[in-house]
């Protein structure tokens, strides 16, 4: 079996307050319904994709953070309509953006408050 698309990424964190302040104040997601596994997260909707959050138990290890921004860091890449737009929304909600434009397009990387890489890179059509 070849997988055929990508049904959701999921981000252990700390602080599920904060990061839910992240996601839908700078990165704009749409939250969804998601059912009670007895542990708190929120699920959000990320074009076809979905972004789940897992609200890491009291006392339970954090994984491995990313350390530096980097685009060679373990990351999830989402597709953008308008780079100059969104990096003019993320600058003025106050993220940190690394920006680098490869001659294969334009390409930013962003962390939420647990040190998760997100890179966000403009979708070119044709």
């Amino acid at each position: 079996m070849i997988p055929t698309r990508a049904h959701h990424v999921a981000f252990s964190v700390q602080d599920l307050e904060r990061s839910r302040r992240f996601y839908e104040g700078v990165l704009e997601l749409e939250p969804l319904p998601r059912p009670d596994f007895g542990i708190a997260g929120m699920w959000y909707r990320a074009g076809d994709v979905q972004v789940h959050l897992i609200a890491r138990p009291e006392g339970a290890a954090a994984p491995a953070p990313a350390g530096a921004m980097s685009p060679i860091a373990n990351h999830v890449a989402f597709g953008i309509d308008d780079y100059a737009k969104t990096l003019e929304q993320l600058r003025a909600r106050g993220a940190e953006v690394l920006e680098m434009r490869p001659g294969i397009g334009p390409q930013m990387w962003i962390q939420d408050p647990d040190g998760n890489v997100i890179e966000l890179t403009a979708v070119r059509e044709g």
